[in-house]
């Protein structure tokens, strides 16, 4: 928020001067009777950084003092017919606190206006033409030592000054002879004027509204915005799943001059990973990150985990919140429910639920009719409340939905165990909708190999020759160099991956296999550990 704004002037015989100042009183002293009782920084002592040298002006300048910020951009305009020494010099600076952190977005405010208010002097010397010859006839001097008092008069505080030392003509001004110490200071500088009404305008709109839209004349007008500064978006890997937070079809079809952003926007639908996507697409994988990285940072995107029945999710401590919250709860059942079909999953025998990942998927997952019909229909049949609805989600059962997942069991299973609840529900749909709210989290699944596991290491060699001896050969006719099962040429770029720090999302993306075929080769390396976090 701005604390205040205000226009100073360089004076080629007085220096540095405070023509402008909204609040009054807020950067030096004033006799207005709205002025603030004291200024929120002692202004002398800062100057020299608001009126720089010459080096300094058409730069942008900030400077911290008595926990405020000020931002500012000196101008200097060189004329050697309209001014005197030939120069102009003014600033626009605003004041912030000191711990606002998005400060660059006023930072842009700032230098957009001293370039504007440079043309407009130039063009018709819309500054200098309001500039009364008073305003510069007290020296900042004079203002030392003093506050606003309760009638908006300027008081002499007491800093040990002998009250004989003050002039004979400020005495002579005193308002009561008898008991006082308030003395006039003379013509407020710009009250009423154009630049003037153009600071209260500025720091009324930009502190309300985030923007404003001044007119000067027929041909200016002064257009300002507050721009959001947003942190700097995490880092796009090829294993995330971008989903769209608002609908971009409704804009033109060319939304940018991006060229990967136009191709792969129509694959962006929270089941396409950002690698399958640039597949899709044809596009380069890190021109597609990138892409993906520029929507998140505009909040036009957030980022989910792949997709996988063989995944495991559990409860946050934020599923309280959805327990309680019945209109959340509402919004979850519209979000999940499939209007015209009904899942219908064959039972299978529990070795037959922990079969591979690529079985289990073609078990639940609908194909591209049925997922088509599915947005049809949802958007064709409206959600109904009504508790005599057949096919109504009871919110008992998203909580006992949500409830039961637990770690250390499987989407797969939990499926299994939770068939009968799960009609007409979209279980994509349900599970990303407690990811985005928050109340749900992925679990990872790691591996950790031990060293003596990893090829080419010195134990495993012994091993081999202790157990194979030289010239050995085993049924398959593999020689000795090489473990049973194994191809070393193939494992050597999976065992960068053993290390705990690499999710099997990441190893399954980067080597384009199936968990499936992972575990498989993970088994050659011996001792193996899988944690889940």
């Amino acid at each position: 928020m701005i604390k205040s704004i205000f226009f100073t002037r360089f004076h080629p015989e007085k220096g540095s001067r405070v023509l402008h100042q909204v609040p009054e009183g807020s950067i030096i002293p004033s006799s207005s009777p709205s002025a603030l009782r004291q200024p929120l920084f002692h202004f002398r002592s800062i100057s020299d950084y608001i009126i720089p040298r010459q080096e300094f002006c058409d730069r942008l300048v900030t400077a911290c003092t008595n926990r405020y910020r000020i931002i500012g951009y000196p101008v200097c305009i060189k004329d050697e017919v309209r001014y005197d020494r030939n120069e102009f010099i003014f600033n626009f600076a605003l004041v912030l606190e000191e711990d606002v952190t998005d400060w660059g977005s006023y930072a842009s405010v700032v230098r957009k206006l001293g370039r504007l208010l440079r043309g407009l002097e130039e063009q018709g010397g819309f500054l200098s033409k309001e500039e009364d010859p008073r305003w510069f006839e007290k020296e900042d001097d004079e203002w030392e030592g003093k506050v606003v008092g309760d009638e908006g008069k300027v008081k002499h505080q007491d800093h040990g000054i002998d009250e004989r030392d003050l002039a004979k003509e400020e005495l002579d001004n005193q308002i009561d002879a008898t008991n006082s110490d308030v003395w006039e200071v003379g013509p407020v500088p710009g009250i009423g004027g154009k630049v003037y009404a153009l600071c209260e305008m500025i720091l009324e709109d930009l502190n309300n509204y985030c923007e404003c839209m001044i007119p000067i004349d027929d041909s200016n007008t002064i257009n300002l915005k507050l721009f959001p500064t947003h942190a700097p978006p995490a880092p796009i890997f090829a294993w995330h799943v971008p989903l769209l937070t608002i609908d971009l079809s409704s804009f033109s079809p060319t939304i940018s001059s991006d060229l990967t952003l136009n191709r792969i926007l129509p694959y962006i639908d929270g089941t396409h990973s950002v690698s399958h996507i640039s597949q899709l697409a044809d596009t380069d994988l890190g021109l597609t990150r990138k892409a993906v990285q520029h929507l998140v940072y505009y909040g036009c995107v957030i980022l989910l985990d792949i997709f996988q029945f063989s995944a495991i999710y559990a409860p946050t401590a934020e599923i309280g919140d959805f327990i309680v919250d019945e209109n959340l709860q509402e919004e979850c059942a519209r979000y999940v429910r499939t209007p015209r079909t009904t899942l219908k999953f064959p039972i299978r025998s529990g070795s037959e639920a922990s079969g591979n990942r690529d079985e289990s998927e073609e078990t639940f997952a609908l194909d591209a009719s049925q997922h088509e019909e599915l947005e049809a229909g949802a958007e064709d049949e409206n959600y109904s409340d009504d508790e005599a609805d057949p096919h109504r989600i009871s919110k008992e059962t998203l909580v006992t939905l949500y409830t039961s997942l637990k770690q250390g069991l499987t989407l797969r299973n939990w499926c299994l165990e939770n068939f009968e609840l799960l009609t007409r529900i979209d279980i994509r749909r349900l599970i990303t909708f407690g990811v985005i709210k928050g109340f749900l989290y992925r679990v990872h699944k790691y591996t950790i190999a031990t060293s003596s596991s990893l090829p080419g290491s010195d134990e495993e060699a012994r091993g081999k020759e202790g157990r194979w001896g030289e010239g050995h050969e085993d049924g398959n006719g593999n020689g000795h160099g090489t473990l049973l099962g194994s191809d070393l040429s193939r494992e050597l770029p999976l065992a960068r991956y053993l290390d705990g720090v690499h999710s099997f999302d990441q190893i399954c993306t980067e080597l384009r296999l199936s968990e499936k075929e992972v575990m498989d080769k993970i088994k050659g390396f011996g001792e193996v550990q899988v944690i889940h976090r």
